[in-house]
């Protein structure tokens, strides 16, 4: 069976060149999984409740919030990752956060597929999950 570790890390040159919307993409699939992990083994919620929380975490919003706690503790390359995200055009447009929200949660979520791309998964549990390594 494949695991998530069966997947080697990209160096940091490559992750770079990449769009910045694809990393977003990454990211965010990344984001949501360690979300809903950290839920699963911190609450005895039922599903529903367990989504409910979910997405208000891993939304534009909670994302937004998320970032505001974090950003002072980039290191210069996860902010120019970051910066990266914010200012690139995206294809959609939110439905339930403000413009603003949503291209700083697009910059949030560039950082963790930077981040998981290049194998730096202690770094996200460390910035967005309060997990010191």
């Amino acid at each position: 069976m494949m695991s998530m570790n069966d997947f080697p890390p990209i160096d940091a040159d490559t992750a770079k060149q990449m769009n910045p919307v694809v990393l977003a993409f990454v990211g965010d699939a990344v984001y949501t999984l360690y979300v809903r992990r950290a839920l699963a083994l911190s609450s005895g919620c039922k599903t529903g409740e367990l989504n409910r929380l979910a997405a208000q975490v891993v939304s534009a919003h909670g994302q937004s919030e998320t970032l505001e706690k974090t950003i002072s503790r980039f290191t210069e390359e996860e902010a120019a990752i970051y910066r990266r995200g914010r200012n690139a055009k995206k294809p959609t447009k939110s439905k339930n956060a403000t413009v603003a929200e949503y291209i700083r949660s697009t910059g949030l979520e560039a950082v963790v597929g930077f981040l998981y791309l290049t194998g730096r998964t202690e770094r996200i549990r460390e910035l967005f999950f309060g997990e010191e390594t």
